[in-house]
């Protein structure tokens, strides 16, 4: 069951990814404000609202619609000064949650047959080389999961350090097997400059994504744990 909810929340995921770019193409600096604004709103008021009476409401700050919204906010200020080269940062949804089966030590073989048809997914999705984003996500699914880095992704700022520093490693993957294997050799070159974009992206929605993953996990039957996605101050 925990399984099938993953592989589904994987593929719905995808979907959203392959969208995210129409989003960035229409984006103005009022509307990232806007986004901005209304993310701050949700996220005070789902922190003031949790525990209800415990002495440490306050301490614990949910941001995770925050980040993503603040990264929109920081493209659209670029582009609209006239920073065009800057590369969109479109994140990689399904990478966090890849890392997230990865860091909680989930059955090897289960988590890398899910991994594997994400990755071959993406794959397809993303019209890629067959194969490409099958081994890396992997790869990269077995190195989370051999770094026994569970302890380090318990709170919102380590979840995303984590998930930049796995998307960079996986993002280096691919341009390095792109660059050995791949018919054209400038499209490494074209697409380096978007790895550091693409890894802000997809640490700032990784705390969103571990949540969800975490409520799959409950739902599923495992044991719900003390919040792993805020930030003490």
């Amino acid at each position: 069951m925990r399984n099938l909810g993953f592989l589904s929340m994987g593929l719905v995921l995808l979907i959203l990814q392959a969208n995210v770019f129409r989003l960035l193409d229409d984006l103005s600096v009022s509307s990232a404000l806007l986004i901005w604004a209304a993310s701050v709103a949700i996220d005070v008021w789902r922190t003031l609202r949790r525990r209800p009476g415990h002495p440490r409401t306050l301490s614990v700050v949910r941001a995770d619609l925050v980040l993503p919204a603040t990264v929109l906010l920081g493209y659209a200020l670029l582009v609209s000064v006239g920073h065009t080269q800057t590369g969109r940062p479109i994140p990689a949804l399904v990478l966090p949650l890849v890392l997230f089966m990865g860091v909680h030590e989930y059955s090897l073989a289960r988590g890398a047959a899910i991994a594997f048809v994400i990755g071959y997914a993406t794959d397809v999705f993303g019209i890629a080389p067959v194969g490409l984003y099958t081994f890396t996500y992997v790869a990269t699914f077995l190195l989370a999961r051999a770094a026994g880095v569970r302890l380090a992704a318990q709170t919102l700022w380590m979840q995303a350090l984590l998930v930049g520093i796995f998307t960079i490693l996986q993002s280096t993957m691919v341009l390095v097997l792109l660059a050995i294997f791949g018919r054209d050799p400038w499209v490494p070159k074209c697409l380096y400059p978007l790895a550091l974009p693409h890894a802000i992206a997809t640490a700032a929605v990784a705390p969103l994504v571990f949540r969800l993953a975490q409520a799959v996990h409950s739902m599923s039957g495992g044991s719900p744990r003390t919040d792993i996605a805020g930030v003490s101050l």
